[in-house]
């Protein structure tokens, strides 16, 4: 028996570590051609093979952007089993590959966010062609070391970290600008609180409206066409403001009737949402009573009806993110052909499509291949999600940065949607402990009775045992008492256990909070660190 359990470990070992190999096999495949194409399109330029390698970093960051980020836009959607793991990924790759290339822009800021200055450069271009391939690879090395401890963090701070340590080891301390940075460090805490308090105040309102509501299906028929022309309104905007302000003058050269803007503004984004969110609360206010009407009057049928809202919001989540979190992968990428191409460092460059198709091939590759163990921890380590939860984390995740881009609050796509996970997961923690005292003293009070009903049983069975001539009837009825005593001391047993399990509840795994948050209060500190010991030893080798 040992032995056949012992082939059978050794077969699924076999079978998973090639698995592994035909995983690597791609990743590696991929990696390389990248490399080939941009030193045979670019040979015969100074620094092109450093243009080459950087352009294999861009490819390796790209993957594990798509490995690691991308489950935050899925996550929810399969944990709430309203996608499967395949088809969350079929969808994730085609939709992030085309915000990547729709809306990814023709022209990104090279240096993310403003985080050092280039001048302390003095227009010497090998030192910044080195910080930006040091803080390409920093940020992948970090990206992969997180997935592989199943932990989310944010590929915009990752890449943050990498460009500041970087041009610290470069041109000293004085180069980060520290205002960029403390704004940064503050959406730690604002991007998950925000998330967290906007996805449990819209759980909440939907157990209100529809949860604990006598007569469900009535209420499921008024409420879920409000709730998803919500979501089609903040989606919109979101995308908007977002997803479309790289490509806002080739709408506005089509649109004319559109305000001659580099980019749209709240009230035209909210504008569009608005228009969406009554046609689709027309459309769907049919739809949803059709299916209604089928229904049993049930928490778990209501749950049903968030099941197609949720494989949008996914859809559109991993849109806007190809679209924006591209450039986190061909920001210093395209820095650095610019500076090979025209010998000089400048603040923004043009994207050629080649960088453009690195980055938006890379995250779809990367998914593919390795976004599975994130998108497992999202959707079903940290809390358990229905539709109902995973949609109101949907919401957060829009919402939140609507809000966060009008006060021009910094935040992070990643902290935000597991910040929202936290804040559906706690939200249960608080009703359920609001009605602890409650479930606590009912059994009490159940106990209580039980006791009482035991002592009287046990002084009859007393009586009858002490009597010294006893009836036909006299014996059973010691039997049944025997049999009520047993079930007397069950009953008060069950209901203590129940006392027990009321107090011990937690509904958020409080191993992946720690594991959590610990990873995102290190993830710039310790790309900078390995960013900056890349530099120096990049510089070691050239020089």
């Amino acid at each position: 028996m040992e032995i056949q359990t012992m082939k059978k470990i050794e077969k699924e070992a076999m079978k998973s570590s090639g698995i592994d190999f035909i995983k690597l096999g791609f990743a590696l495949f991929f990696m390389v051609a990248v490399l080939t194409y941009s030193f045979l399109s670019t040979g015969g330029i100074p620094n092109s093979m450093f243009l080459a390698i950087a352009a294999l970093f861009g490819a390796y960051m790209a993957m594990n952007i798509g490995a690691n980020d991308v489950a935050n836009n899925v996550g929810p959607a399969v944990g709430s089993k309203a996608l499967t793991m395949g088809g969350a990924i079929v969808i994730a790759a085609i939709f992030e590959a085309s915000g990547a290339f729709i809306a990814g822009g023709e022209v990104v800021k090279t240096i993310k966010k403003g985080i050092i200055d280039i001048d302390a450069f003095g227009g010497n271009v090998d030192p910044f062609i080195w910080a930006m391939m040091a803080a390409l690879l920093a940020a992948a090395l970090w990206l992969n070391f997180a997935t592989m401890m199943k932990a989310p963090v944010s590929t915009t701070h990752s890449i943050v970290g990498g460009v500041m340590g970087a041009g610290i080891a470069a041109a000293g301390f004085s180069i980060v600008a520290w205002g960029t940075m403390g704004k940064i460090a503050a959406s730690w805490v604002i991007s998950p609180v925000l998330g967290g308090i906007i996805a449990a105040l819209f759980l909440f309102s939907i157990k209100k409206t529809m949860v604990y509501q006598v007569d469900k299906v009535s209420a499921a028929k008024k409420w879920v066409p409000i709730f998803v022309a919500i979501m089609s309104w903040s989606f919109v905007t979101y995308l908007t403001l977002k997803g479309l302000k790289k490509v806002w003058p080739h709408i506005v050269d089509v649109l004319t009737f559109l305000p001659d803007d580099k980019k749209p503004s709240f009230l035209i984004a909210a504008t569009f949402g608005l228009i969406v969110a009554v046609i689709v609360y027309i459309v769907i206010k049919p739809i949803v009573e059709r299916k209604a009407d089928k229904l049993e009057n049930s928490r778990e049928s209501i749950n049903l009806l968030f099941t197609v809202p949720l494989i949008f919001s996914a859809a559109l989540l991993s849109f806007a993110h190809g679209a924006n979190d591209v450039a986190n992968a061909i920001g210093p990428l395209a820095a650095i052909n610019d500076a090979v191409m025209t010998g000089g460092i400048s603040a923004k460059a043009s994207i050629p499509i080649w960088v453009m198709a690195v980055g938006a091939l890379g995250i779809a590759l990367g998914l593919a291949l390795y976004g599975p163990k994130l998108i497992r921890t999202v959707g079903t380590e940290i809390t358990e999600l229905d539709q109902m939860r995973a949609f109101s984390v949907a919401m957060a995740a829009s919402i939140t940065v609507i809000i966060a881009s009008q006060l021009g609050l910094p935040v992070s796509s990643t902290h935000i949607a597991i910040g929202g996970i936290f804040g559906v997961g706690f939200l249960r923690e608080y009703l359920f402990t609001s009605n602890q005292e409650t479930v606590v003293e009912h059994e009490r009070n159940i106990i209580d009775d039980e006791k009482k009903m035991l002592k009287a049983y046990e002084s009859e069975l007393k009586t009858l045992e002490d009597k010294e001539q006893k009836s036909k009837e006299d014996y059973a009825r010691v039997v049944d008492l025997y049999k009520l005593i047993d079930d007397e001391e069950a009953k008060i047993k069950v209901a203590k256990k129940h006392i027990k399990n009321a107090q011990k509840v937690k509904y958020v795994k409080r191993d992946a909070v720690k594991k959590i948050l610990a990873a995102w209060l290190i993830t710039v500190p310790a790309a900078a660190i390995l960013s900056a010991a890349i530099f120096f030893m990049i510089r070691g080798i050239v020089v």
